[in-house]
């Protein structure tokens, strides 16, 4: 991980911003509607370095730390929440491999992933398994010199369009200690894809099954060691809340700032909605509830980085507060301009849409209660 200065952190963020508004926010309705995956644009955001934001630079990455990483996923965010999140899943599956992968799976898969002109997708939910990942069922047999891929993976952002999954498999005994992390490129004989899901928001990124009918892979396509895939897969997912965490903060900030310039502008009995008083007191609220948002998400990426032993928890919390945050200040915020906010024309409406997901995807923030509830009572 490289130092940033502040004025190096500063720059990053203004090329982000500028990103986010010319490449992502003008088209972000059209995307929604017309349920269109912007390869073109995404493949844009590996040229700006964020194909690989906290993979090493040896293999293309920009090498930055946690802390930078949630302040980028919010600006992108306030362009496009869902592109946000799908490059936030993107460099999940990136860092898996830098961090677990040999040093020749590193050089074969990260030029590409971290420029963005190859795509990846994560594999651990199963039809039958959601919250309980550890029950997934999804076989690799040993067969010689290669493994043997059966089963169904559910609700994978890419599903189709990606290149390369990084897929959660069981090798062996049943639980977390029998499940192996595997490097499976697009195109193998038997993997193929449902269709693309109807989904309430995030519908500029395909939500796909993912199925393995006998899927041949070499054995050198395990990440890290056999039967350690599960560890992978939870440390892999305390970036990624951290990550949907803050695509949160930014879609609800595009809204509550859409809210302010509304009530300024919007008059009711000869007077600005800004000067009465409930308003000011739900925008206070909105405010505070992003406020404490980010502080919850810098604290824990700064854990993240320094590999504190409670990140875990300090991963669930600032996942399940920022992102139920998020979606009440996306709420309110079209709430705030009447029935003007349930118009398309308007823009609200789809964040509120997108930001509704993120109480579900990388753990549901019940899953999240459970994790905190256990850490508090020293289970």
């Amino acid at each position: 991980m490289s130092m940033t200065t502040t004025e190096e952190r500063r720059a990053i963020l203004e090329a982000v911003h500028e990103f986010a508004e010319t490449e992502l926010a003008p088209h972000a309705q059209e995307w929604d509607q017309n349920k269109h995956f912007p390869r073109d644009v995404i493949q844009r955001a590996g040229d700006l370095g964020l194909g690989g934001v906290y993979v090493r630079d040896d293999v293309g990455g920009t090498g930055l730390g946690r802390t930078e990483a949630v302040a980028i996923f919010e600006e992108l965010a306030k362009g496009d929440p869902v592109i946000s999140a799908y490059i936030s899943i993107h460099n999940m599956v990136g860092w898996m491999i830098d961090r677990f992968g040999s040093e020749e799976q590193r050089h074969a898969w990260l030029p590409p992933l971290t420029a963005m002109s190859a795509l990846g997708g994560y594999c651990l939910t199963e039809p039958g398994a959601g919250s309980d990942a550890a029950a997934l069922t999804t076989s690799a047999i040993r067969q010689g010199d290669e493994y043997v891929i059966t089963g169904v993976k559910q609700f994978i952002s890419g599903g189709g369009e990606a290149d390369v999954y990084v897929v959660m498999a069981r090798t062996g005994e049943p639980g977390a200690r029998g499940v192996t992390a595997f490097i499976v490129p697009d195109g193998l004989p038997g993997l193929s894809f449902g269709a693309n899901e109807k989904k309430m928001g995030w519908n500029a990124q395909p939500t796909r099954q993912v199925i393995f009918d006998e899927v041949r892979v070499p054995a050198t396509a395990v990440l890290g060691e056999v039967g350690k895939g599960f560890k992978i897969a939870m440390q892999a997912l305390n970036g990624g809340r951290l990550n949907i965490a803050a695509c949160s903060i930014g879609g609800a900030q595009w809204a509550m700032d859409r809210a302010i310039r509304y009530v300024h502008e919007r008059f009711t009995f000869g007077e600005p909605l800004a000067e009465r008083q409930a308003v000011m007191f739900a925008l206070a609220d909105m405010a505070t509830k992003l406020r404490a948002s980010r502080a919850l998400v810098r604290d824990a990426a700064a854990a993240l980085d320094a590999g504190e032993p409670d990140v875990a928890l300090q991963c669930a919390m600032a996942k399940r507060f920022a992102t139920d945050a998020g979606f009440e200040v996306a709420n309110q915020a079209l709430q705030l301009h009447g029935g003007y906010g349930y118009l398309q024309d308007y823009g609200i409406e789809k964040v509120v849409r997108d930001l509704r997901v993120h109480q579900i995807l990388e753990g549901t923030n019940e899953i999240m209660r459970v994790i905190i509830g256990r850490e508090v009572l020293g289970g």
